[in-house]
């Protein structure tokens, strides 16, 4: 992922309804396309384990 160049998730259809993901200053930052000024910062370490939660299914009890 290229510093600062916000890439779409591969499960994001053509619209512009999609969850958007880039690093910045050794952070990584998540954003709805429609909600681009609303940025959700965090760590990479803590990033990593909510994919890993998330491919798990952990969350899937939400759905």
């Amino acid at each position: 992922m290229s510093q600062n160049q916000w890439q779409k998730s591969s499960f994001s259809s053509s619209g512009e309804l999609c969850v958007e993901v880039r690093t910045a200053n050794g952070a990584v930052e998540l954003r709805e396309s429609d909600e681009g000024h609303l940025t959700l910062r965090t760590t990479p370490t803590a990033f990593a384990a909510l994919l890993q939660a998330t491919r798990a299914g952990e969350f899937d009890h939400h759905a």
